[in-house]
């Protein structure tokens, strides 16, 4: 199977790729110099020239809360402009595959927990980074009337937050694992007494390592026709932002006490992922969430030499 794989750079791309190649699939994954996916006609040179079997469309332009609230514009135009390009270009191209990447940001931010797929689209989004949920709604939507047209097999994958080796460690813009992981070795070895944690910490995420999402890609892309149009995959369940950072601190071996800054935002209460289409598939994570802490720490400290 010959694959495009678009954001073979990223935290997902990479990992992904990395599984393809030692399940030897061909797999083509140009560099944003080399292909420009917020022209039209870049993407279509690329996809006339590559012809694959199917896309994986995971390049985007990604960050923590900070990030998504300082530049909502950009976040929404540039995702969604790279969505639309290349499922334009894939219906031009008669691409017969596409695995759209989507995220648990599609989701209305007064949606009841689980979030089950259903509930897209019925009701205003997160506003800390609704331009960012936005682009991700339109590009999945677009997806979706491309796979009910009979014109190839289009599919959305909304995983969970993800973390793991290739993330973005820094503050300023990292997701919230990566970040904690930075500030905690940070104070560890400043001997910080004390560490703040944004907000109240009560809010609950589902974070998931991301070579869980690249197994399940990968061990469904010969059958893509059988998933349905949108499907969550998570681990199932949540922790509070208080208990990710007790966990965290475990593994850094970080010992210092933890303080609420609440002029900080919290972002949605609770963000937890329906996954009852994926239990019926018959797939669970092999990697559990502290052995994926593990080893993305590894990573990060393997980065400092």
């Amino acid at each position: 199977m010959r694959v495009l794989l678009t954001g073979s750079s990223g935290l997902v791309g990479s990992d992904l790729l990395g599984l393809l190649q030692r399940r030897k699939f061909q797999v083509i994954h140009p560099s944003s110099a080399e292909v420009d996916l917020l022209n039209q006609g870049s993407v279509n040179e690329m996809l006339e020239r590559i012809k694959p079997d199917v896309v994986i469309h995971c390049a985007g332009k990604v960050g923590g809360i900070q990030a998504n609230i300082n530049n909502q514009l950009q976040f929404c135009l540039d995702n969604m402009l790279m969505g639309i390009n290349l499922i334009r270009s894939s219906l031009e191209c008669d691409v017969p595959n596409f695995v759209n990447l989507g995220s648990s940001c599609m989701y209305p931010t007064n949606a009841l927990n689980p979030l089950s797929e259903s509930d897209i689209l019925s009701g205003p989004l997160e506003p800390t980074n609704e331009g960012y949920g936005v682009a991700k709604v339109a590009v999945a939507q677009l997806a979706e009337y491309c796979d009910e047209s009979t014109r190839g097999t289009y599919k959305t994958i909304i995983p969970c937050n993800l973390f793991g080796e290739n993330d973005d460690f820094d503050p300023k813009t990292s997701h919230m694992i990566p970040g904690v992981i930075k500030k905690l070795y940070d104070a560890k070895e400043q001997e910080a007494p004390q560490c703040d944690i944004w907000g109240d910490g009560e809010a609950r995420r589902e974070f998931m390592y991301v070579g869980n999402l690249s197994d399940f890609i990968v061990s469904h892309l010969d059958g893509l026709e059988t998933l349905p149009k949108k499907i969550n995959v998570g681990m199932g369940e949540d922790f509070s932002i208080n208990e990710y950072y007790q966990i965290i601190a475990k593994v850094v071996g970080y010992n210092g006490s933890f303080f609420h800054d609440l002029q900080r935002p919290s972002g949605m209460r609770q963000k937890l992922v329906d996954t009852k289409q994926q239990e019926a598939l018959g797939w669970k994570p092999p990697i559990s969430l502290l052995e994926g802490i593990e080893r993305t720490y590894k990573a990060f400290l393997a980065s400092k030499i």
